[in-house]
């Protein structure tokens, strides 16, 4: 007999496919050497510390956010070089400026495609929305696949194509030539590209140089990959004109004060956080020396602050170096692509050293 207490009565009016879905997942890493997330393992110096701490104690909390949040949009403006003719809108994180970006091209019948694998927050967000997700595999070596993507958007007609620049997981940077055939369809069809600069602190090269040449492309970046994972800061930048029409669906006071003044101040010493992502790109070669050494690892190239590997197994991998007190990402069930694959990221040299052992112990 089927229950019908209030609580599996009120359960009837979330929607089914909520109910089948899966919240996103934190891994606990409470005693654990923490390498799955992509952080930026430097903190603050001690010195920065103190004078963040008292700028923030200075806030009207008692107050919704005012005008420092334009002080921000031109701070970004200016650190981004951002181009003339832009405007910038504020995200409470990616996450929410990809959110914002379904409600606001939530048409009847529309899609959104991206390849895959890649950030599951595109697909999450279309779902969410109730709109089409369509994902376009990548090949066997998590490059682009031109010729099914071309295709992808001649048949769906997406409203947004997402290019991860880099991609998540796979931290490679795509084909330059490939990309812009891409652009120029998704543009031909009458679609938004949002080029997903994450990872830009750690990349060789950036798309804002070349986003002017098209209309219809969105860039977007973060501050957590900078350095401010628990600030919750991204940034979306774009054609004025588009940019209005998708800041008119996000909630107003998005971003509290407390945040907004962590960016700024941040952006103040963009100098501390720029020699954090040396380091971090220099740690990256180091680790990729210490790969070399282990042939029963397969590494694929990385322009961001994370690496992925193949394993004989995953699991047995993952598990080993867990018990070892290293925490990374088994990414091995997210895509066939991924089978057997783990995403490290990468820390200090300490760290590094430790994550090293741990892999080379538990294969």
């Amino acid at each position: 007999m089927t229950s019908t207490t209030p609580t599996n009565r009120a359960l009837g009016r979330i929607r089914a496919d909520v109910q089948s879905m899966h919240a996103y997942a934190v891994q606990d890493a409470r005693g654990m050497l923490k390498l799955d997330a992509m952080e930026n393992p430097h903190g603050l110096p001690p010195a920065l510390q103190v004078a963040l701490g008292q700028r923030l104690g200075a806030l009207a909390l008692n107050r919704y956010p005012g005008p420092r949040g334009a002080d921000l949009q031109r701070a970004l403006a200016e650190y981004a070089a951002m181009p003339e003719g832009f405007s910038l809108m504020l995200g409470n994180g990616s996450d929410e400026l990809i959110s914002l970006l379904a409600m606001a091209c939530d048409l009847p019948g529309a899609a959104i495609l991206a390849p895959v694998p890649g950030f599951v927050m595109y697909a999450m967000s279309a779902q969410l929305q109730g709109l089409r997700f369509v994902g376009v595999p990548l090949t066997a070596d998590f490059e682009l696949d031109e010729r099914a993507m071309l295709e992808a958007i001649a048949r769906e007609k997406p409203a947004i194509v997402y290019l991860a620049y880099p991609n998540n997981p796979t931290a490679n940077l795509w084909d330059d030539t490939a990309i812009e055939r891409i652009v120029q369809a998704q543009g031909e069809q009458g679609g938004l590209v949002v080029i997903d600069e994450a990872y830009q602190p750690f990349a060789g090269k950036s798309y804002i140089d070349r986003v002017t040449r098209h209309h219809h492309v969105l860039l977007m970046r973060t501050l957590s990959k900078f350095g401010l994972a628990g600030v919750r800061l991204g940034y979306l930048m774009g054609p004025t004109a588009l940019v209005s029409e998708i800041d008119k669906v996000r909630p107003p006071y998005n971003i509290s004060v407390l945040n907004c003044e962590c960016a700024l101040f941040a952006l103040e010493h963009a100098d501390v956080f720029a020699e954090q992502a040396a380091d971090i790109r220099s740690q990256r070669a180091r680790i990729f020396e210490g790969l070399a050494r282990l042939p029963a690892v397969k590494s694929w190239a990385s322009e961001a602050n994370m690496i992925l590997i193949r394993v004989p197994d995953a699991a047995r991998t993952f598990e080993g170096m867990k018990a070892a007190g290293v925490l990374v990402k088994n990414v091995s069930k997210m895509h066939p692509l991924l089978a057997n694959c783990l995403r490290l990221t990468v820390g200090t040299a300490d760290e590094n050293a430790r994550m090293l052992a741990a892999l080379e112990s538990s294969l």
